[in-house]
């Protein structure tokens, strides 16, 4: 069985398009190309073109498509879901003018994808991956992000065609394995699929094969990451954020950290998944030299193993 692998722009650094120290946007591109690569998110919104038919020609000008759009947002907050509503429909509208990435059979929901993260609250994004610490969102607060979550995702699939899959995220207010728990009772699969992230899952306490085994009716589309051990066990109990963690090395190329991406893949093998994979290894983006050789190497080691 063959899988199909993305790649994302946060594999160079670009998580913030505020970022001063982000690479060029072409240079990214041609670096996913050179390294392999057929298809890659979006990124943060405004990052890429806007423009749909200069998008359309870069990525044509480099064997490219886009798997995926993010929204990575304060999804709870009731004054802010405005902001939320209008990158929904900036994103939607965009992915649904330029290429996208190619159809998988036997899925029933099929990319374009919008990856639906909550991220914005700072005392939880300082205490990622601390599971016991961490503060959790009153019920009342619970309840408003679901009710924002199925707007968005209603909004991405009855409007544009684009499906909806939720992402747990460290640092994030869906994170840790009771979350993803409620999350899964209170947003049906009709609504919205999942988007399981290995190296996330791994950082706040599970282990990747057993969520994915629990969940796999409701997998669309993944997210693979490795991690690095030494720097894990030194950068928890610093209690730090989790892109500072990243920023100390903490995400590392396929095949050179904890997970067992052989068993990965003969898990995935055995429930016959089928969807898109998306590579991703957070960094700062002023370590951006090192991206190239990491994204080919991460590409080259899940195929030597199967992929």
């Amino acid at each position: 069985m063959s899988y199909k692998i993305a790649n994302a722009p946060c594999s160079w650094g670009v998580d913030d398009p505020k970022n001063p120290y982000l690479p060029p946007w072409k240079r990214v591109l041609k670096e996913a190309q050179l390294a392999g690569y057929k298809s890659i998110e979006l990124g943060p919104y405004s990052y890429l073109p806007t423009d749909p038919v200069l998008l359309s020609d870069a990525l044509n000008e480099h064997g490219l498509s886009i798997v995926a759009g993010t929204i990575f947002d304060d999804l709870v907050t009731e004054s802010y879901f405005p902001n939320i509503l209008e990158l929904t429909k900036n994103i939607c509208s965009l992915i649904s003018k330029i290429p996208t990435a190619e159809k998988v059979a036997g899925m029933e929901y099929q990319p374009p994808y919008l990856v639906v993260i909550d991220f914005g609250n700072p005392e939880r994004a300082k205490m990622a991956g601390q599971v016991k610490e961490s503060p959790r969102l009153s019920k009342e607060d619970w309840a408003r992000m679901i009710k924002n979550i199925k707007y968005v995702s209603k909004l991405a699939w009855e409007e544009y065609g684009v499906r909806p899959v939720i992402h747990p995220h460290a640092g994030g207010c869906i994170e840790f394995s009771d979350e993803i728990k409620m999350i899964a009772n209170d947003i049906s699969y009709d609504i919205a699929g999942f988007c399981l992230d290995t190296g996330h899952l791994y950082y706040s306490g599970m282990d990747p094969i057993l969520s994915l085994n629990e969940y796999q009716d409701r997998l669309d589309y993944l997210h693979f990451k490795d991690v690095n051990k030494e720097v894990f066990d030194r950068v928890i109990p610093k209690k730090i954020d989790f892109f500072k963690a990243c920023a100390e090395g903490v995400m590392c190329p396929i095949g050179t950290g904890a997970i067992d991406y052989p068993k990965v893949k003969q898990f995935l093998d055995n429930i016959k998944y089928q969807g898109w994979i998306t590579i991703e290894q957070e960094r700062d983006p002023r370590n951006v030299e090192g991206s190239l050789t990491d994204v080919t190497n991460s590409l080259k080691f899940l195929h030597s193993v199967g992929f």
